[in-house]
Order: structure tokens, then C-alpha cells, then sequence
């Protein structure tokens, strides 16, 4: 049972303790309720997975008290700065390169070099934040496809029995997910338009793009890419045996043969092969490459939980890459 716990000071704390112990809490800011997990820890984003049934392992939102913890984790221009400055706290998602040595997961940033941002507006929000003392990935507290929600009993009625707990803070003024601006390349571009419009951006940041603009170029928008987060070495889907020159990526028991073995999950389980998959396509591609290996062998993945979500990203790593 989902426990619902009071915006006081021991409903925070309480919130707070299970986030740092991996949990699952939904808790609102201004825009929507967010499905908070400690974006460090790549089991408790595994959950968030699960507990929306999400299909994909889109890049998802992490949340900080202030800029500065943001900036910790994230490399700002003197552009990020500045539109920190002006909607710091509010609903404005900044995607910026990682910071060397940053904490957020592999799973939370999508295997991606880059990390998505916010610092969202309200004062139980930033005091949850700041009692729990990590990154918070947040994607909206409902199951993918439903409709956003924007206050507790919504949650509840999509998610009780899934998650840990919902902080209950009413009702969302701003009710729309946060607009999303993509600043890893030459010029700001909106990956999702939200709760602070594309004039006000402007005023900042001049012209604006739109991934429409680039429709033959490879946008860093979640899930655009057929071929996603590809390591350097081929990848061979649904492998019945493997090779001495192939590095295995092993689900349950290994198949005989291989050069090198990355096992996602031992005992069959989809929940660690998630956590551990990023991990292990980054560790057979380097440590393969190094020794010499042709390709990845990737052992098949049951199409049932965040098996789907697995498969369509080995899926999207094994595509032909662009000429």
C-alpha cells in the first residue's frame, strides 16, 4: 500500500528517507506530480520504470534544491546561467552536458553524455530536495500514455500500490510539464514546449530552434534516433550462441564461448537487467574493443515489464548507423 504523507515537516523528513533508501515517492511542484527516485541509485530508476510501464528508457528529468547543486552535476554556459537566474525556481528544464565525475545514473541520463535539469518552484518541494541531499529524477507520477497528474488523488488512482509514497502539497498552479531547452549545441533548441513560453526564452536566449529545423541532422531528443546510444562495437540481437570473438551480454544463465561476459541479471530478474545495462553495453564495448572483440552478443530479453524497454534500447544499439 502507497502511503500518503502530509506536506509538514515529518511528512518530508519521512519522504526524504525513502528516497534516500531507494524508494519510490511522488511529490508535487508547480507544474505536475512528479515519480521521484534517487537519480544516483540506478535500481531505484529502474523502478520508476516499472512502476509507469514505460516502453523506453528516455532520458528522464533531475531535480535540485538550487543552481548550484544543479551546476554540480551539470556543465552551464554563461547562457544556462542566465536563464537559471531569471526562472530558477520554475518550470524550465535545462539539458546540459554531464559534469565529469557526476553522480546521476547511467539509466536516469539514457546513456547519454548529456543530463536534463530543473530546479522546480515551491517551498515543500525545495525542502524535500534538500532533506533528501541527492538529485531526484522525477518524471510525471502517472503510467506511461495516461494523462499528467496534478495533485495526489490523481497519483493515487493511477499508482497506489506501486510506488512508496505520495507527498501530498495540493493541487499544481502551473498543471503542464516543464518547457525542456536543449543547450549542448550551437544554438539553444526546445525539446518540449511547457510552463515557460518560447517569448520569454527569447528575450534571453535570441532565436530558438525546434528539432523540426534539423530533421536530417541526429537531434539529441529522446527517442528520435533509430540508431540510440550505439556502443562502437556491432551488437547482435537475440543470441542463441556466442563466439570466442564476440563479448556476451548475458540474461540468466551464460551461453558457452565468449571472449568476454557482462551477465545483466543472473537469476533472470528485468528489474537488475535494467540497472545494470548501461553499465554493461559501456563495459563490453570498451573492454571488448580492447581486446580485440568483433561484436557484442546480446542473449534475448523477455518481452514482458522493462523487458520491452530493455529490448527497444539494444534494439536502437544494434541499428545501422548513420552514414
Amino acid at each position: 500500500m502507497t502511503e500518503r504523507l502530509e506536506a509538514n515537516d515529518a511528512g518530508i523528513a519521512r519522504a526524504a528517507e525513502l528516497l534516500r533508501a531507494g524508494g519510490l515517492v511522488a511529490f508535487g511542484t508547480e507544474t505536475v506530480y512528479g515519480l521521484g527516485a534517487d537519480a544516483t541509485n540506478d535500481t531505484a530508476v529502474a523502478r520508476i520504470f516499472a512502476a509507469k510501464e514505460r516502453p523506453r528508457f528516455n532520458p528522464l528529468i533531475s531535480h535540485f534544491p538550487d543552481a548550484e547543486a544543479a551546476f554540480t552535476e551539470a556543465v552551464p554556459n554563461e547562457l544556462a546561467r542566465r536563464l537559471a537566474e531569471r526562472f530558477w525556481p520554475g518550470p524550465l528544464t535545462l539539458v546540459l552536458p554531464r559534469q565529469p565525475g557526476g553522480t546521476i545514473s547511467d539509466l536516469a541520463a539514457a546513456g547519454l553524455p548529456s543530463v536534463a535539469v530543473r530546479v522546480p518552484r515551491g517551498a515543500v518541494t525545495a525542502a524535500l530536495l534538500r532533506a533528501t541531499g541527492r538529485p531526484v529524477a522525477a518524471p510525471s507520477a502517472n503510467l506511461s500514455g495516461k494523462v499528467s497528474p496534478s495533485d495526489a488523488y490523481h497519483v493515487m488512482r493511477g499508482l497506489n500500490g506501486r510506488i512508496d509514497a505520495v507527498l501530498d502539497s495540493g493541487p499544481c498552479q502551473v498543471g503542464v510539464e516543464s518547457t525542456v531547452l536543449d543547450l549542448t549545441g550551437t544554438a539553444p533548441m526546445l525539446l518540449r514546449p511547457g510552463g515557460v513560453t518560447i517569448e520569454a526564452l527569447a528575450e534571453i536566449c535570441g532565436p530558438i530552434s525546434h528539432p523540426d529545423d534539423y530533421a536530417d541532422t541526429l537531434p539529441v531528443s529522446p527517442g528520435r534516433m533509430e540508431s540510440h546510444y550505439a556502443p562502437s562495437l556491432p551488437v547482435r540481437l537475440d543470441a542463441q550462441e556466442v563466439g570466442a570473438d564476440e563479448a556476451l551480454l548475458a540474461f540468466g544463465p551464460e551461453l558457452p564461448g565468449a571472449g568476454l561476459v557482462w551477465n545483466l541479471s543472473p537469476s533472470g530478474t528485468v528489474d537488475e537487467a535494467a540497472a545494470r545495462l548501461f553499465a554493461g553495453l559501456r563495459f563490453l564495448d570498451s573492454e571488448g574493443a580492447r581486446r580485440g572483440l568483433t561484436r557484442i552478443a546480446a542473449m534475448p530479453i523477455p518481452r514482458a515489464g522493462l523487458g520491452l524497454a530493455i529490448r527497444d534500447r539494444l534494439r536502437r544499439a544494434a541499428s545501422p548507423r548513420p552514414a
